[in-house]
């Protein structure tokens, strides 16, 4: 155990998760796993490793879910030991290193271990792994804890594992990190002061969100909220929103306030970080995005201010549109953010909404795996080894669809094979530590315009920089000037750029160059303008437009689309982000969508036969085709009778009768006699129209159609050869007379006059005897006066009365007194 940590342990701070470190050594001690269930505050991140490094001796890695994260626990891990960050507590996150030799708790981004564990999941050096903040179930921490089980299992049993969690996620993440055996769980008691709960619900007809994002007087009610907090406590204030443009929003609306305002956010530099975490003469306000919510202390704050609102991950799949939506705050995060206000003393938390409101949040925020595009995360598991997962200890297992559109989008890359395996261009791809698609566009886009200006692009791509009027093109400008997000958008391009070989830069213009990687990274949402208007129409299918702020860019004829979101209840997509580009590199770009086909369609009452060639759904040529092929002529009418109905066929008496007949036996004997529904027809058409289809062109032709003999092409053989036995046309009654069936409704009808059926004994049935005619008898004007399928019991009880009503009324005709011998007539009496 080196000196630091002994002093340490030996005499740690004053934090609840002092009397529980025991508990953990012993844990580990035993089963070389644990859980810690603290509450933020309770010094976890800060104890916890030095007190496994004791026991092990050797490296512990801690994860922490941001960067942010990651150097504000290795400086305060630094602090308590009285050195230097990167000496014995040092860092590692992207773009960014303090360790040294003598390192022994490294704080490292979930990330970076997730690419330490791919390239060598044994892990040198690495004595135990602690997993932070485990509960906020990023996409990441989720795998990450996966792969350590795995590797527990298979590999290296003495790789000692602790994952934290700040709500009951414990007990479930105790099951799958122990295995059989749970993983021991040591709880440690909340150690917050009493918080004071202050609703601020908005003023009547204020609006949170609108189609174009959080609202400005919204943001006017946050800083409203937080001076009254300034006015009515003492202490510093943390104020809650959920992005970048709203933390700056609420910063400039702060002012002129008695205080030093400090925005908190991943995308500031570490020096801008440093400034908002540290406390000065002054009292602050520290206006931040979810990073300050549960891996991040800051100290000195008394009054938390949330607005309510966060940022999850949403996808639609069938849109390829992924990004971040801003919804309502969750009622377990709610009173994270709250608990921030009682760490030092009695606090107080303002919530921006009504106590109300309050009943209607949800329990818990969804997992990311539930949410997200899973296009890195199906990568991650092909290079591990496991495309679907399979056998891979997830809390929760990914949704098939997201899954499935995740392994389309790496089949088009090139990453993965059809079995899902991957390939040597996925291994390239995963080992840039960005999504699979700019990847893709880093190592693509450098051929083209050159290594550098590439990797600029892609980093702001990653970096998410804020484009103004939706134009790209200018906000690469803007961080070449040096604008607010420079400084971590050269990092990071620097950082890319050592990952691809150095090319000769092309001479394409940054207009053409943005566009051109753009569309190498999302060929599916390359757009052109719509003939006649000013939206757009995506590659995938998706329409697009500009929102309503104008943007320069709008009527360019070709755009690639970098960022757009779907509003609900709107079939266009807004278009965030994007840049020009030719027609000629969009089909470069985009080449896998490219294809040629032969369209047949029934439109306006007539088959329409066009060849086309398409850049995905954006049609660029199409000539007529003057001799389609069979089969689409087929598909064509098919789409033309299920739309316009079968009445467009000529349905003379025969067809109606031979279908009836043919519906009857269907429904009395089932196969092979077919089913003649409106449904079933049209979807048999190829069998039943034949040679026909290929003549037809339209509605006229449908006219001339013999539909009698196309429907006997659908009886089947050799029963055909009893359709009459089975289903007469006619039946022959007691008077010579063969009188047609009416198979029009559910049970076949036979109407005959009374006289002609005398001596008839018992009902006909039909069917092979399985279904008995139902009769119509009829008096001598042929008016119905019986319906039986029961001939016997009509003649013994029915005809008697029927016999007294009518003789009289017609006397030339017969009505004996016993009409089982009486002989049956036609006419009248002689």
């Amino acid at each position: 155990m080196t000196d630091p940590i002994a002093r340490l342990l030996a005499a740690p701070p004053d934090l609840p998760v002092a009397s529980g470190l025991a508990e953990v050594v012993t844990g580990l001690r035993t089963h070389g796993v644990a859980v810690v269930q603290a509450p933020p505050g309770t010094g976890k991140t800060s104890l916890v490793p030095p007190a496994v490094a004791g026991l092990t001796g050797g490296r512990v890695v801690v994860t922490q879910p941001r960067r942010i994260a990651a150097r504000a626990a290795a400086r305060r891990l630094a602090h308590l030991l009285g050195e230097q960050v990167g000496a014995t507590s040092g860092y590692s996150v992207r773009g960014d290193q303090r360790t040294s030799a003598g390192t022994v708790v490294e704080f490292v981004t979930t990330g970076v271990l997730l690419r330490r564990l791919q390239r060598d999941p044994a892990l040198p050096g690495v004595s135990a792994v602690v997993l932070d903040e485990v509960h906020e179930r990023q996409l990441d921490s989720d795998l990450t804890l996966a792969l350590l089980v795995d590797v527990r299992e298979n590999l290296r049993d003495d790789l000692l594992v602790v994952a934290m969690s700040a709500t009951i996620e414990a007990q479930r993440t105790a099951a799958v990190l122990g295995g059989v055996e749970s993983a021991p769980v040591v709880d440690v008691p909340s150690a917050l002061h009493p918080v004071d709960t202050v609703w601020s619900p908005l003023p009547s007809g204020v609006l949170r969100i609108d189609d174009r994002g959080v609202t400005p007087r919204f943001l006017d009610h946050v800083a409203a909220t937080t001076r009254r907090a300034l006015a009515e406590r003492s202490g510093d204030v943390l104020v809650f929103v959920p992005g970048v443009a709203e933390v700056m929003g609420v910063v400039r609306r702060l002012a002129g306030v008695d205080a030093d305002v400090r925005p908190l956010h991943g995308r500031l530099t570490s020096a801008a970080q440093d400034l908002a975490l540290t406390e000065g003469a002054r009292r602050r306000v520290v206006v931040s995005t979810a990073v300050a919510e549960s891996s991040l202390t800051v100290p000195g704050v008394r009054s938390v201010v949330d607005a309510g609102l966060s940022r999850e991950p949403r996808t639609d799949h069938r849109r390829g549109l992924a990004g971040l939506v801003t919804v309502r705050v969750s009622r377990a995060s709610a009173d994270q953010r709250a608990g921030r206000a009682g760490r030092e003393g009695p606090g107080a938390a303002y919530r921006c909404w009504s106590q109300a409101e309050q009943e209607h949040l949800v329990a818990h925020p969804a997992p990311e795996i539930a949410t997200a595009d899973l296009t890195s995360f199906a990568l991650e598991l092909a290079v591990w080894g496991s495309p679907e997962g399979a056998g891979l200890a997830l809390l929760d297992p990914p949704p098939a669809p997201a899954m499935a559109a995740a392994r389309e989008t790496l089949t088009g890359l090139g990453a993965v094979s059809a079995d899902g395996a991957v390939t040597d261009r996925g291994r390239a791809i995963a080992r840039v530590a960005a999504d699979p698609r700019l990847a893709r566009a880093l190592l693509d886009g450098a051929h083209h315009v050159g290594s550098r200006r590439a990797a600029e692009i892609v980093a702001m791509l990653a970096e998410d920089v804020r484009a103004p009027g939706a134009d790209l093109v200018a906000a690469l400008r803007g961080l070449r000037r040096g604008g607010p997000d420079s400084g971590t958008w050269k990092s990071a391009a620097k950082r890319l750029e050592g990952a691809v070989r150095s090319e000769p830069a092309s001479d394409l213009t940054d207009d053409l160059a943005v566009g051109l990687v753009v569309a190498l990274a999302h060929p599916d949402r390359v757009a052109r303008l719509r003939p006649g208007g000013s939206s757009y129409l995506m590659a995938g299918g998706t329409g697009a437009a500009f929102g309503r702020g104008e943007s320069s860019l709008a009527g360019t004829a070709w755009l690639a689309v970098a960022d757009a979101d779907r509003p609900p209840g709107r079939s266009d997509a807004t278009i965030r982000a994007a840049a020009p580009i030719d027609e000629d590199l969009a089909l470069e770009a985009a080449s896998a969508l490219w294809r040629e086909d032969e369209q047949v369609a029934w439109r306006g009452g007539r088959v329409v036969a066009r060849r086309t060639t398409s850049l995905g759904a954006i049609e660029l040529t199409s000539v007529t085709l003057p001799d389609p092929a069979p089969h689409l002529v087929a598909a064509a009418v098919r789409d033309g009778l299920r739309v316009d109905g079968l009445s467009a066929l000529p349905w003379g008496e025969g067809a109606v009768n031979l279908r009836a007949r043919l519906r009857f036996l269907h429904t009395a004997l089932g196969e092979p006699w077919p089913d003649v529904s409106d449904a079933a027809l049209v979807e048999s058409v190829e069998t039943w129209l034949g040679p026909e289809l290929a003549r037809i062109r339209g509605v006229g032709d449908l006219r001339r159609v013999d539909v009698t003999a196309a429907l006997r092409r659908l009886l089947p053989w050799p029963e055909a050869g009893r359709l009459d036995d089975l289903a007469p046309e006619r039946v022959t009654v007691p008077s010579g007379s063969a009188v047609r069936v009416d198979y029009g409704g559910d049970q076949p009808v036979l109407a005959v006059r009374i006289q002609e059926a005398f001596g008839w004994r018992s009902t006909p049935a039909l069917a092979d005897g399985r279904v008995p005619l139902l009769l119509h008898l009829l008096s001598p004007a042929r008016r119905p006066v019986a319906v039986t399928a029961d001939l016997e019991s009509f003649w013994a009880n029915g005809y008697p009365q029927v016999r007294a009503e009518l003789r009289g009324r017609y006397p030339k005709h017969a009505w004996p007194d016993d009409p089982w011998t009486a002989p049956p007539t036609r006419g009248v009496r002689r």
